[in-house]
């Protein structure tokens, strides 16, 4: 029979180990986003008239930002961004490396970032107790798509040193219309997943 006071049992704190357990949860997610968004790359339409084919990558980066918030869109569309860079092959038409940065569809690819992150500020890291209201998510939807256009078409026009009407006729116009059925399906996930993935943030 030992002789030790219960100050001699160090026990670890719940919240301790439950924030632990959030931020593995955390990780997770977002690595499973940006799995999904490089699984995107299986799905590539070149276009005639245009070096940006059609692609998934840009709905699962909506998604990742749409469904875990800012931090957790930057992290998944981070890591995505990451594993293109050092050679796998997750870009469009399944290539990868740093090259493609530098490339006419370059821009597109901060684009993403850009547009997860923009459209996770706007809805919030996801509540339990605090849903976001379908407003928002259709807001973030559309800034976010809009958004990734930004770095997408200057960088375009600067690769191909052509003039702003034809980098918007090559990197914006063939887009916008399947980019809005994308947003329409994001917008039907999000709106179903945020309350999941809260639950489980939450717990």
């Amino acid at each position: 029979m030992t002789d030790k006071s219960p100050k001699d049992y160090v026990l670890e704190p719940r919240g301790a180990f439950s924030t632990r357990q959030r931020t593995i949860v955390k990780l997770t997610l977002s690595a499973l986003f940006g799995a999904l968004t490089a699984a995107g790359t299986f799905i590539s339409i070149p276009l005639p008239l245009s070096p940006v084919p059609i692609v998934l990558q840009n709905l699962f980066a909506l998604l990742t930002g749409l469904v875990l918030g800012p931090l957790g869109g930057i992290t998944g569309v981070g890591l995505y961004l990451l594993a293109g860079a050092i050679g796998v092959p997750v870009f469009a038409g399944a290539s990868g490396g740093f090259v493609h940065f530098l490339g006419p569809t370059g821009g597109f690819l901060f684009g993403y970032l850009l547009m997860a992150m923009t459209a996770g500020f706007i809805v919030g890291t996801p509540q339990a107790d605090r849903p976001c209201p379908l407003w928002r998510i259709i807001a973030a939807t559309v800034a976010g798509i809009l958004l990734q256009y930004i770095p997408g078409v200057i960088q375009l026009k600067l690769v191909i040193n052509d003039t702003w009407p034809g980098a918007v006729a090559k990197g914006f116009l063939p887009f916008i219309i399947g980019d809005g059925i994308k947003g329409i399906v994001a917008v039907l996930i999000a709106s179903r997943l945020r309350r999941p993935v809260a639950d489980h943030l939450d717990g």
